[in-house]
């Protein structure tokens, strides 16, 4: 089995993994070419996640739709 599809555990409140440990590290050892690199990773990985998050939305939304009770106007 793949790392990739193994379940991973939900992160705790405030630990959301590689995310926390960048938002924690120094930034005073770049110069400024790394940051504008460093910058422009982390909005093309910003995008990624939205449009994963976005495809994600639409699978529940589907899945709900599909396995939504029908609506009966007697129990209105």
């Amino acid at each position: 089995m793949d790392e990739d599809d193994r379940p991973r555990r939900r992160s705790t409140e405030g630990n959301f993994g590689a995310a926390s440990l960048l938002a924690s590290e120094s930034l005073d050892r770049f110069s400024l070419d790394e940051l504008d690199a460093r910058v422009a990773l982390l909005e093309s990985e910003i995008e990624r996640i939205k449009a994963h998050r976005q495809k994600a939305s639409a699978h529940m939304l589907a899945a709900e739709a599909l396995f939504k009770p029908p609506f009966r106007p007697d129990q209105a």
